[in-house]
């Protein structure tokens, strides 16, 4: 069996800095799924209540149902009979989530990862280079740099707070490509 008939557990990753649709893109691929009549759930850290607390919703404010959890290990207990599981704003989650997607694809899921591949400082952020290491499939997306109009590199914080993770929009990050954003960090 091939296809959709034999659906084989695969992890998909997507991920970009802010405001380059990553968020879009899970919803989209969900809504798919949905429409193909799969069995799917969908998950984000119980931290993120920007637009709603029970929903993922994307900058756009497209929007899907989920089910908010304070740890990765959560999202196994929930995922029995389910066919697609989706996890937005995954950089926000323990390290323990690569072993969970790894879990969940293993049992023939496919699991839909959205987040963002860099903080603020341009470093690695959370579970987000080991999930990519282990996807099997990757999407690397963009946003506009706000400066110049090149492709986006990196979220750039337009605050001043030291913190790792600040929850913000467009008042608290901005996408810049590389050339801009080493321009910022100089004060330029």
């Amino acid at each position: 069996m091939t296809g959709e008939v034999h659906r084989p557990g695969r992890i998909e990753v997507v991920c970009g800095s802010m405001f380059s649709g990553k968020t879009e893109e899970l919803i989209r691929r969900m809504k798919r799924a949905v429409f193909a009549r799969q069995r799917v759930e969908i998950f984000k850290p119980a931290i993120d209540t920007r637009y709603s607390d029970e929903e993922v919703v994307s900058h756009d404010h497209n929007s899907i149902i989920s089910t908010p959890v304070d740890t990765s290990a959560s999202i196994l207990l929930l995922t029995s009979d389910v066919d697609v599981v989706g996890i937005d704003e995954a950089q926000f989650f323990d390290e323990g989530l690569v072993d969970v997607c790894n879990d969940l694809a293993n049992r023939g899921i496919r699991v839909i990862i959205a987040g963002l591949d860099m903080d603020f400082r341009g470093k690695p952020f959370g579970p987000i280079p080991a999930l990519c290491a282990i996807a099997d499939d990757v999407t690397k997306v963009h946003a506009i740099c706000v400066k110049c109009g090149a492709l986006a590199y990196v979220s750039h914080r337009l605050v001043a707070n030291d913190k790792r993770v600040l929850l913000g929009e467009k008042t608290t990050y901005e996408p810049l490509c590389r050339e801009c954003y080493a321009k910022a960090q100089q004060g330029l």
